[in-house]
């Protein structure tokens, strides 16, 4: 059984007996443009590892929580504020870092990457990188990315996560090919049209994009409102989404 020490009025308690073990917030970035689902990197500076490609990471400090510690490091790394961040799973390996026991807390943000080309810091040397194309990472950050990446899945086909990774108005063409990167697949465009208008999301604008085409397409933009409200029904956006989950 584990023993309290009490050393002075002053102090708290303090466990006498068991291991150090440092804990570390390893965040998975995933934005999107029209290069498709990428993620963003950085280069290690220290040893082991120096040199390689990794997740945005660092410590836990002794007066913050996890949340606020993710939120640090994504400000210092990139200096991203005010994105979408979920914590998703610790990983505990006990050989996962050969330098000392660590184990990680992975968060996942989704951004649109136009929103923030300009604040990403060069320091850590941070880089985009197609999901498909991943080059090989630090101790088990493949492994992190890959559990995020089916995460990623599984919510956007329950919730209308997949707005935080568009701009603010985007047309219809453009929101299903966000998904069809997502999924990595190519989904039904008549299907897709009907569930998402369907949602009661959507609110029609009365510009076009004419990019592509004398006609245009319509853009549309989120509702923020039902956005807020709908959050956490159930979408189902693609047939085969309870096999998603896991």
């Amino acid at each position: 059984m584990t023993n309290l020490q009490f050393s002075s009025p002053t102090s708290t308690y303090r466990y006498t007996h068991g291991d150090r073990i440092l804990v570390a917030i390893d965040c998975i970035v995933f934005g999107y443009d029209e290069n498709g689902l990428q993620s963003l990197l950085v280069k290690r500076h220290i040893e082991p590892g120096k040199g390689q490609w990794a997740l945005m990471g660092g410590l836990l400090e002794e007066k913050e929580t996890l949340d606020q510690a993710a939120k640090r490091i994504l400000v210092k790394l990139t200096g991203m504020t005010d994105v979408y961040l979920e914590e998703l799973k610790v990983f505990s390996d006990v050989t996962r870092d050969p330098v000392e026991r660590t184990i990680s807390v992975t968060y996942f943000a989704l951004i649109n990457i136009h929103n923030y080309e300009h604040q990403i810091t060069h320091e850590y040397e941070a880089r985009w990188f197609s999901i498909s194309h991943l080059p090989d990472l630090l101790f088990d950050h493949k492994q992190m990315v890959d559990y995020a990446k089916a995460k990623l899945k599984y919510k956007a086909a329950l919730h209308p996560i997949g707005f935080e990774l568009l701009p603010k108005k985007f047309t219809l063409t453009q929101l299903r090919l966000l998904y069809d990167a997502i999924f990595e697949t190519q989904l039904d465009k008549g299907n897709f049209r009907r569930m998402i208008l369907a949602s009661g999301l959507l609110v029609k604008l009365w510009e076009k994009d004419r990019s592509s085409s004398k006609k245009g397409a319509y853009f549309y933009q989120l509702d923020e409102a039902r956005y807020r409200e709908k959050f956490t029904s159930f979408l189902n956006l693609t047939p085969n989404s309870k096999e998603l989950i896991g």
